[in-house]
């Protein structure tokens, strides 16, 4: 895991050392092992001149021989890489039967044989999690790529005659050519889902290259995008098989993802939630590496609503692990500057503080860890799954007089009270498919046009605040459960769950991987039957049936509950005149964009108990602070 970034002038004008080392110092953080860069520059002002630049986090070869940027012998090819490719062993025995040679033992080396093999196709043959860059000077190119599901991350922008490219927005903005401006029409999406629209940031000009595609830039600067990879979740005859031998297949797909991602030269370890996904990865690893497994979990102090740490303990218990937890207290809010500045933006997922705790803590113990993401994305864990397709048998005019029912009680404080979740349910209950769910996942949905200002609102087109169009027609032959599930994985995966996962434990140079998303298993996922999945209101069917002799009978029948954080009780006690004094000071700075009057109702009626706004507030928070950090020069110019 690394940090990586780089800077085309296709004028010929040699990039400026300076400017280079100034953005990959402000990765440091990504990469506390080492740094290094590559300059080309060629005598003719006709081609263009190229930097690249690396942070290194050493996790396999330890060695000064897997320094990057990595050149070939006669320095015809770069290549900066971050992530890990978990066949690299297998592909360099491959490629040494070809006539290639190797100078280090590192994944990076064979993904720059592999390019200089096959070129840009070589991304089909990587199993693994990345984004890389290579710099071909025969062909006056460069290639960008990014992994299949996106967990690794690739930002770019082109400005006039230069182009650049980082793993973090905040290494482009120490480009001079790059401005930094806000781009105002990100915050509707932002307040709807808690993050930008999709390839988008919340800077002008800069773009995100999307999960599974590559991006060359020829020497003129044209830029020409291409996916190598999609999930197909249409219904095949073909794929037709018994659920007891789909469950042996899942057992040996997931049990050689998580053996894949074993491999390293530093200390491993796992997050460890007490959840169903998290247990059956520290359950597999402790088989797998026939020793204590070093587990780590965050809970709350005085919240047993929220705390999950009982679990996490008795599942460490089961499995014999080298166990160490902590507990958080409001007193965490402390972290909110550094959390935003690491994101670039503001970030509407509340849990990414606790796993911002989590991942410092964890640091000093280990290099690497293996967590349980995307086990509710693939085997449709989410509640919210169940319910879209619930809603689907109730009458749309009984679900609007259930919802003014339900209208009539009074909101419960507490988060996972049932009357909570019903009034939720049948606020969305009426409306399609499509709407269901965006509304179930939003932020601010119906009155977002109330807290944004009209100049900010208005104009915004009424598909900008949904999915993009050419994914849900993408979708259009799909079952009702596989065009969620696709959704989610298009969308919620990359854009929140997995930024925040990268942004928290690259903050603490701490590599986490996810055996879950291996594309094998995902594949083989998509083309099962729903009733697998989803079966009789029993989420994960399929996964529970497949490990049920490996966990606990008490964390095998435990209902999902979600990574939730007990903002509620925070922002009504301790934290109370924190969120007043920010959000409601005449000098916030989110007032030219917010309106005031409803800012003031929501801090209002959360304080009162007449609501609970906890996760409106922490998106309002964490873009009022993002605000203030720029302010200060620490973020958009």
């Amino acid at each position: 895991m690394c940090g990586i970034c780089g800077v085309v002038n296709f004028d010929g004008r040699p990039v400026v050392p300076e400017i280079l080392r100034t953005m990959v110092r402000a990765m440091a953080h990504r990469g506390p092992d080492g740094a290094g860069e590559f300059l080309y520059a060629s005598n003719e002002s006709s081609r263009p001149a190229v930097g690249l630049g690396h942070r290194r986090l050493a996790v396999i070869d330890l060695s000064p021989t897997a320094r990057q940027p990595m050149t070939n012998e006669d320095h015809s090819l770069a290549i900066v890489f971050n992530g890990e490719i978990y066949n690299f062993r297998e592909l360099r025995g491959r490629l040494l039967a070809n006539g290639h040679s190797f100078s280090s033992n590192s994944d990076t080396e064979v993904v720059l044989r592999l390019y200089e093999e096959m070129g840009p196709t070589c991304v089909n043959e990587l199993d693994g999690m990345f984004a890389f860059a290579v710099w071909d000077t025969r062909r006056q190119r460069l290639l960008l790529a990014r992994d299949r599901a996106g967990k690794k991350p690739l930002y770019y922008t082109s400005v006039g005659t230069t182009f650049a490219f980082a793993s973090e927005v905040k290494a482009l903005l120490h480009h001079p050519s790059v401005s930094g401006e806000f781009m105002i029409e990100a915050l509707p999406h932002y307040f709807s889902f808690g993050y930008p629209p999709p390839g988008r940031t919340f800077y002008r000009g800069i773009d995100q290259l999307p999960p599974a595609h590559t991006l060359i830039v020829n020497a003129e600067g044209h830029l020409s995008s291409e996916r190598y990879w999609d999930l197909d979740f249409a219904e095949k005859p073909s794929r037709a098989v018994s659920i007891q031998d789909a469950a042996t297949q899942v057992r040996s797909l997931v049990t050689e993802a998580v053996r894949k991602r074993l491999v390293a030269d530093v200390p491993l370890g796992a997050f460890l939630s007490g959840g169903i996904d998290s247990s059956i990865v520290v359950g597999l690893m402790s088989h797998l590496l026939g020793r204590p497994v070093q587990t780590f979990s965050i809970g709350f102090a005085g919240d047993q609503d929220f705390d999950e740490t009982p679990y996490a303990r008795q599942v460490a218990d089961y499995f014999r692990t080298d166990h160490t937890e902590c507990l958080i207290a409001p007193q965490a809010i402390e972290s909110i500057e550094s959390l935003v500045w690491h994101y670039d933006g503001p970030f509407g997922d509340p849990s990414a503080l606790p796993t911002y705790v989590l991942a410092q803590f964890t640091r000093p113990h280990v290099t690497v860890t293996l967590n349980g993401d995307g086990g509710d994305e693939l085997f449709a864990g989410y509640l919210r799954f169940y319910a879209c397709l619930a809603a689907e048998h109730i009458p749309p005019p009984l679900s609007r007089l259930c919802h003014l029912a339900m209208r009539s009680f009074p909101e419960p404080q507490q988060y996972h009270h049932w009357l909570r979740r019903a009034q939720r349910f049948f606020a969305g209950a009426s409306s399609p498919l499509v709407a269901r769910m965006q509304r179930w996942v939003s932020i601010f949905d119906h009155d977002l046009h109330r807290l944004l200002r009209p100049e900010v609102f208005d104009g915004i087109a009424t598909n900008d605040l949904g999915y993009p169009p050419e994914m849900l027609a993408s979708t259009a032959s799909f079952t009702p459960l596989s065009k969620m599930l696709y959704i989610n994985f298009m969308t919620y995966l990359p854009d929140d769950l997995l930024v925040k996962t990268d942004r928290v434990t690259m903050a603490h140079g701490l590599e986490s991987r996810s055996p879950f998303l291996d594309h094998r298993l995902a594949e083989y996922l998509a083309g099962l039957p729903d009733q697998y999945k989803l079966r009789r209101g029993t989420t994960k069917y399929l996964l529970k049936t497949a490990f049920a002799d490996l966990l606990p009978a008490t964390i095998l029948r435990r209902g999902k509950k979600g990574f939730g954080v007990p903002l509620g009780a925070w922002f009504r006690g301790e934290l109370r005149e924190y969120l007043q004094d920010l959000l409601l000071s005449p000098h916030a700075l989110s007032r030219q964009y917010l309106q005031t009057p409803y800012v003031a109702d929501l801090v209002r009626e959360h304080t009162e108990g007449v609501r609970d706004h906890g996760q409106r507030l922490w998106a309002v928070l964490t873009f009022e602070t993002w605000l203030r950090l720029a302010q200060r020069g620490q973020g958009l110019s």
